[in-house]
């Protein structure tokens, strides 16, 4: 694809990226086997692991977790209160959407301790080992620390798209928006109101600007991550890509992400 080419000029000493089109078929640029830190889309795999504890019984949406009043659904959605970091809340449960590592590490210590097993451990076994993504693993926080490669991030678009390690009923409720209405600071994008989130999975809605461009529909579900870093899942067009840099986030990326995107889907639709 001529729109991947767009990749090597952003700067970077190093850039993959992939498109899984709705052909099913893949097209990649750069070294899409090179593991980096994957930076923030570490939370979509953390949400995936909680997805399956839920329907294997190990914790449930409404357990009690972290500070008073918050439940796993509220740490899912960045809605306990809690700021990006630190165990400090900054506003009352489910009044405002706050983007927060805390809040994902509290739901892993969570379901670390339901379980008995190491969050890592758990994230391994239900996750990484049976989707085959042998170059990812977790090497501390469970909201900013897995490693992995486009290869591997390929696998679990493949799977969002049509899942086998859950049901499609509980992908479908992990990917609509949970306490609507919740307004939140897009990190690097500005205030959004509403900022729409489901578990784990930022879900696009009516946010503008975005990371994914102006082309992506409002059921588009994904992350990005500080390190240059980013997955989306577009389910109306069967459209996924991924992107791995090795170039922290930050303006530079709030202006190339979206014409990227863009240009991925408008070249597709020629």
């Amino acid at each position: 694809m001529k729109a991947l080419e767009m990749i090597d000029g952003w700067g970077t000493s190093m850039a993959a990226a992939a498109v899984l089109d709705p052909a099913g078929a893949t097209h990649t640029r750069g070294p899409i086997d090179g593991v980096r830190r994957l930076a923030s889309v570490t939370k979509l795999l953390t949400g995936y692991a909680s997805l399956i504890a839920i329907e294997e019984g190990v914790i449930a949406l409404n357990d009690l977790a972290g500070r008073p009043g918050a439940t796993v659904e509220h740490l899912l959605a960045h809605a306990a209160g809690y700021g990006f970091n630190g165990a400090k809340p900054i506003a009352p449960v489910g009044r405002r959407r706050i983007y927060s590592n805390t809040g994902i590490e509290v739901l892993a210590a969570h379901l670390e301790s339901a379980s008995g097993i190491p969050f890592a451990d758990y994230l391994r076994a239900a996750v990484l080992e049976p989707l085959g993504m042998t170059s990812t693993d977790l090497r501390g926080s469970a909201a900013h620390q897995a490693f992995g490669n486009v290869v591997d991030l390929l696998t679990f678009v493949r799977e969002i798209l049509a899942p086998k390690l859950i049901h499609p009923s509980t992908l479908a409720d992990a990917t609509r928006v949970h306490f609507p209405g919740l307004a939140g600071l897009l990190p690097g994008f500005g205030r959004q109101d509403p900022m729409d989130w489901g578990l784990g999975f930022e879900v696009k809605g009516t946010k503008h600007p975005h990371w994914s461009g102006t082309v992506t529909s409002a059921q588009t579900v994904g992350h990005f991550g500080g390190t240059g870093t980013f997955l989306w899942v577009d389910p109306t067009r069967s459209l996924a890509v991924v992107c791995i840099t090795d170039r922290p986030f930050g303006p530079w990326a709030a202006e190339a992400w979206p014409a990227f995107n863009d240009a991925i889907i408008r070249e597709l639709a020629a």
